[in-house]
This record gives C-alpha cells, structure tokens and sequence, in this order.
C-alpha cells in the first residue's frame, strides 16, 4: 500500500469514518492520488497547481489510460482539494477547471427477456434444494426483480437488526414485499420484490440456518441475509462465480455478470412501461442521464424488430 502525505491520508480516513466510502472505492481513490504524487514526487500538496495537474493527466493519458480512469482520478484529486483547500489556506481548487478526455458511451449489456427467463426458471435442471442452491436461486430472482448493484445485494440482512455496535443499512420487509436499501452516496430507497423474488427468498429463509455456524453471538454475518459456506456474509465474487456457473448449466450463449441482471431488470422496465422517472428512482440513480443510457438500448430492441418485420425494411436481421 502506498503511503501518501498526510492531508491525503486525513482525506481517506475523512471518507471512510464520515462517508462511509466502501474499501472498494476507497482503494481506488487512494491509487489516484498515488499517481499524482508520483508524478511530481518534489512538490507538496499545497504547492500544485493547475499546470501540475494537467502535466499529470497528460502523462497518464500518454501510458495508455482510459477516460473514464482518467476522468476518476481527476474526481478523486478534485474532491481531495475541495476538501482540504479551505484549511491549507489555498485560492482555488487546482483541479476545478480541469476536464478528462470524454469517454465513448457504451451500452450495458443486458440479457433479453428470454434469456432472463432461462436463466431463472432453470429448464432441465431440477429444483434447488440443498442450502446454497436455494440461496443462490433467491440471490438471483432479487437482482433481477429489483435491479439492485452487487454491493447492494450482499449488504442484505434477513431483516432489520440492531444491537451492540452494529445496525442494518439494508434489510428485507417481506411482509411489505419490499427491501430497504443503502446505495451509493449513502442513499437509501426502497425496492419492491416480485412475487418470484420473494417466494425463493422465503424457501431460503427457511433452511437459512444450516449455513448459520451453532453458538455464536449477534454480529453482521449471523444477520446477512446471503451466507457463504462458512457462515459468513456472502462475498461479491462468490456471487459472480455462482452466476456464471447457473449460466453455463442453462446453455446461455453469453457471459453473464450479477450488473448483467441489474441492466436487464433496468432496460425490461424500459420496454414495458417507458417511465424513465420511475426506473431512475429504482436503480438509485443521482442523475437522469444515467438512466437515459437504457433508453439506447431499448431503441437498439426496437430497431431490430423493425428489421424484422417492417415490410419496407429491406435489412436482413
């Protein structure tokens, strides 16, 4: 781990104690800073100014690093001194009028409904059963009924608990046929969850407790609602692997990652109902335009139906 001087180091710390920025974010965050220490290793913090930080972007832009990298770690350097420039005595914000290079738009690959249907339904497989089979079935059926971010699934408790030093950030409401869920920025909202989501969800509940390990007090892990075989809060990446391998079992044709069924349940949405006020406050979205990207990818759905049956088309789907 590399050491940064010590505003950017108070900066971190500021992030994870007041923010509570995920150790995810926070590890990239501080590998920009890195970068642009690193890029002028004789100058302190207080000394940048605006020609130092366009020479740094420059030169990371030259080895060959994406906008959307570049455009995070202006991000991260932007914060950083909004942050700590009032107490440093600072003028302005180096970083303020500073842009990245603008990054192509690309589509979110999405599953089509009826791969979403294969997917779940498990044709030719037999119903989950065992303990990790029924949780992995009702992992799934809440990605895609609610469109929730991976980090946002396993931060999931069975239900709402607090006691000692821990308190839920996210939980079920069964009764409610909704989730209660802290996304980024530490925002929280409710999802719903449809009647699959909630009919796997309740078939593990009920054998939930043979991954639970016997004798042990009320922590984080015995409240998550997703365990791992050891008993623990289930990690993103076991997640990933599970996935990937119901897909391969299934015979679906394309990779399928747990943000696959995020922009899956957003671009279904899209093309039933075309609110896209309404998918924006179910993906907790800050900005519309974020959400406006489905709406390419229901326009791609509908152009190739119209490949496909407009009779003056004259393209071969």
């Amino acid at each position: 781990m590399h050491a940064l001087p010590a505003p950017m180091e108070q900066w971190l710390l500021h992030l994870q104690a007041h923010r509570r920025y995920s150790p995810h974010t926070l590890a990239g965050y501080r590998q920009d800073l890195w970068h642009l220490v690193q890029r002028h290793p004789d100058s302190a913090p207080e000394s940048y100014t605006e020609s130092h930080i366009r020479h740094a972007i420059a030169r990371m832009h030259s080895q060959g690093l994406k906008p959307r990298s570049l455009a995070r770690a202006l991000a991260a350097w932007r914060g950083f001194f909004q942050w700590w420039a009032p107490a440093a005595g600072l003028a302005c914000n180096p970083v303020a009028g500073i842009r990245a290079p603008k990054a192509p738009q690309s589509l979110p690959k999405a599953l089509s409904v009826e791969q979403a249907q294969v997917l779940l339904d498990r044709p030719g497989l037999p119903e989950p059963s065992s303990a990790t089979d029924c949780r992995d079935q009702a992992m799934f059926e809440i990605l895609y009924s609610s469109g929730l971010r991976l980090a946002e699934l396993v931060s999931l408790d069975w239900r709402y608990s607090r006691h000692d030093q821990y308190e839920s950030q996210s939980w079920l409401q069964l009764t409610e046929k909704e989730a209660i869920v802290k996304g980024k920025g530490n925002k929280t909202r409710s999802v719903p969850l449809g009647t699959k989501a909630i009919e796997a969800t309740q078939r593990w509940l009920e054998i939930r407790h043979q991954l639970l390990p016997r004798h042990k007090a009320p922590d984080a892990d015995s409240a998550a609602l997703f365990l791992g075989v050891r008993g623990k809060r289930i990690s993103p990446r076991v997640v990933q692997l599970q996935l990937n391998k119901l897909a391969e079992l299934v015979g679906l044709p394309v990779h399928v990652h747990p943000h696959s069924l995020r922009h899956s349940f957003a671009s279904h949405m899209l093309q039933s109902a075309q609110d896209l006020r309404a998918v924006q406050e179910l993906l907790g979205h800050a900005n519309i335009s974020t959400t406006q990207i489905y709406t390419r990818l229901d326009f791609q759905h509908l152009a190739q139906a119209y490949d496909q049956a407009h009779p003056r088309a004259n393209r071969k789907p």
